[in-house]
Order: C-alpha cells, then sequence, then structure tokens
C-alpha cells in the first residue's frame, strides 16, 4: 500500500545550529516526489527525518492520517536506495533481493516467487546468480532498487541515487527508475542536485536552499515561471539584465539602460514602479537577422566566443548594457557568427520573468507553488 506524507512545520537543529527552520509540505499518494537543491540545503537531512534515521526537533510527519515522529524506522515500511547502493557484497543478487522478505519471515516458496518478479522487473534477472563484484554500477543499481521494492513499502526514499554512475548510464537508469515508479505505482521521495534530472522524472520538485523550499511544483512551471531568483538561477541557465519597470496603461514596460523598451501583458495586477532583474533563458534572448536590424529596437552586444553542439549553437557576448549574456540558436539558422561581432537582441517578452530588485520575489503572473499546505488534524498517533 502508497501512503501520501505530509510534513508540518518541520524544525530540525543540530545543537545550535539550525538546519531546518520551518518546513511544510505535502506530497501526494503515488507521487514521484523530487527534493532539489545544492549542497548542503537539507533535503538529505529531511529525507532521513522521514525514513527516522534523523531526530525531528519539531513539527509533525505524517503517513497518510498516522504521525510516525517516534515511529521505529523498522515499522515505518520504507524502501531505501541509497548513493552507494549499500548491497551486500557476500551475497548473489538473489539472496540480496530476498534479504528484506526473508527477515520478515515470509514462506520459502513465496520468497522466490516475489525475488524472481522483482528481478524481472528490473531486469536483472539473467545476473541472479551473480555475486555484486560481476555487476557494472547500472545492474547494482537495479539490485539495489529491487531490494528496496520488493518488500512493498509504503514510501520509496531514494538518495542521490545515481550520482555514482556515468552521463551516460544515468540518462538511462532515471528512464528505469521513472517507469518501474509508475507501473508500481510507490509514492517515492527522490533526492538529487542534478536539475535536468529532477525534471526529466518528477512529478513534482521542492527547490531547497538553507532548509527552505523556495519553490514547490511541476517542472514546468518552475522552469517558465520560477517564484524567485535563486529558482530561476539553480533551474537552468538565466541571463540577469538591471531594467526600470514603469506602468503603462493597463499594462507595464520594462526599461533597459540603454533605453530599449518591452512590453509585458501578464506582470502581476498592483506592483510598483521600480529597479527590476528581468531573468532571460539563453533560447529567450533572440538574435536579430542582418536585414531587421535596421527595423528593430534592441540591445547591442558583442559576440566573445561560440560553441557548436549540434542542433543548437550557443554565444557568449557582453551587452553594452554591460551584462554578459548566454544566447541559443538553432545551428542550421545561418552561418555561425564569429568572435568580435556585433548583434542585437530582443527579448522574448512572452516567456521572460521579471523579479524584484530588492526581494529577488518574481512579480509574474502564473507562478504556482504549494509551500505550505493547509494544517491537517492529526487522527492517530503511534
Amino acid at each position: 500500500m502508497s501512503v501520501g506524507i505530509k510534513i508540518c512545520h518541520a524544525l530540525k537543529k543540530y545543537g545550535n545550529i539550525t538546519v531546518i527552520p520551518d518546513l511544510s509540505l505535502n506530497i501526494n499518494n503515488g507521487e514521484f516526489f523530487t527534493l532539489l537543491g545544492p549542497s548542503g540545503c537539507g533535503k538529505t537531512t529531511l529525507l532521513r527525518m522521514i525514513a527516522g534515521f534523523n531526530s525531528i526537533e519539531g513539527g509533525d510527519f505524517m503517513f497518510n492520517e498516522t504521525r510516525i515522529n517516534e515511529m521505529d524506522p523498522g515499522k515505518r515500511n520504507i524502501g531505501m536506495v541509497f548513493q552507494n547502493y549499500a548491497i551486500f557484497p557476500n551475497m548473489t543478487v538473489r539472496k540480496n533481493v530476498a534479504f528484506g522478505l526473508k527477515n520478515r519471515g515470509m514462506e520459502k516458496q513465496k520468497i522466490k516467487e516475489e525475488t524472481d518478479k522483482f528481478l524481472k522487473i528490473v531486469h536483472v534477472d539473467q545476473y541472479a546468480d551473480r555475486m555484486p563484484e560481476r555487476l557494472s554500477g547500472g545492474q547494482q543499481q537495479r539490485v539495489a532498487l529491487a531490494r528496496a521494492l520488493v518488500i512493498r513499502p509504503d514510501v520509496l526514499l531514494m538518495d542521490e541515487p545515481l550520482s555514482n554512475l556515468d552521463a551516460k548510464l544515468r540518462i538511462e537508469m532515471r528512464t528505469v527508475i521513472k517507469k518501474i515508479q509508475r507501473d508500481v505505482g510507490i509514492t517515492t521521495v527522490y533526492v538529487t542536485h542534478d536539475q535536468e534530472e529532477a525534471m526529466a522524472i518528477s512529478d513534482r520538485i521542492a527547490v531547497m536552499r538553507d532548509g527552505v523550499i523556495h519553490h514547490c511544483g511541476k517542472p514546468k512551471n518552475i522552469y517558465q515561471r520560477p517564484a524567485d531568483l535563486f529558482v530561476a538561477t539553480f533551474i537552468g541557465k538565466s541571463n540577469l539584465i538591471s531594467a526600470e519597470l514603469v506602468q503603462a496603461g493597463s499594462n507595464y514596460k520594462v526599461v533597459f539602460k540603454n533605453g530599449y523598451e518591452v512590453e509585458f501583458s501578464n506582470v502581476r495586477a498592483g506592483t510598483k514602479n521600480g529597479s527590476v532583474v528581468v531573468s532571460a533563458r539563453p533560447e529567450e534572448l533572440v538574435i536579430c537577422k542582418e536585414k531587421d536590424k535596421e527595423k528593430k529596437n534592441g540591445i547591442w552586444a558583442t559576440v566573445t566566443d561560440s560553441v557548436f553542439l549540434g542542433l543548437n549553437t550557443h554565444y557568449f557576448a557582453k551587452l553594452e548594457t554591460g551584462e554578459e549574456v548566454e544566447i541559443i540558436q538553432e545551428s542550421d539558422v545561418e552561418e555561425i557568427i564569429s568572435s568580435g561581432s556585433r548583434i542585437l537582441l530582443t527579448l522574448n517578452e512572452k516567456k521572460a520573468n521579471i523579479f524584484e530588485k530588492e526581494g529577488s520575489n518574481s512579480i509574474m503572473e502564473g507562478v504556482e507553488t504549494d509551500i505550505n499546505p493547509p494544517e491537517v488534524i492529526f487522527a492517530e498517533e503511534v
């Protein structure tokens, strides 16, 4: 049986140091939920609090309506997959996967049936009688996943499970993990610092820094409408350009240092005029074609370098306003622009984001974030 997880006002301290000050979160039954953030942000600490490996100094942790704060880790019915696989080197693949079932006193024939089933699910059944030392890193990680799932846990917890694999294998394994999670339908909490990995596998993501969730939502919304500057710069690449925000009738316009003006129809109503930071993804800065340069207003820039990456070419340039930016353009649009060339850039105002200069919060419509869910009434305490 899978469960939903509710966390209300979680507090974690190590002595006088507060790692998680006040965190609330709601993870849905059967959801693939990812805790994403830089090293030291508290994501693994929170995962270990859910698992019962770390103490809880404040707040309430719930599996459905059961409070688990003081519940022994062995009674929480969780499956855990670690960064270093943690499979037993002195046992065959089959015995590793069967270990949890044997510990629970399951009948031998049933152990064999369940073990065979999950070996097939993760596609390592052909290695059932091998020792771990004869497996590749990806195969060992599949064994660790099968061992975690075979006990049919209520929650699957995964702590940086792909960080020890090479780039190609990481991409392969994240596809495997997502497919298995969907097939089994288990509530999964996944920890990573890899933004692309999180975007590829998650139903929802919580972006963390210093024990605080800055944005919690679906990958697409977090990428397109980040809640603040930290999220905008941590998820993917963002070019930050200083400007002034001025109301223009029912809309607003952004005025850059060189006088280039762009009107926005999706700035939140009631926003005050003032200094702002415009965040533009590399694909949201558009290089004007030579024939259009005289017809358009924009920001002039000088190309400092370029990198050809097959489908796209990445350009690095310095704006006349002083900022350095990266631009992505399809490689087949025209010939690669040489370093030292002057280019005219315009902004895709439908996709760009604007943030307060002071406070760094988004002023855009369409920001969807669920950081603090409603309080819950606890029906049962263990």
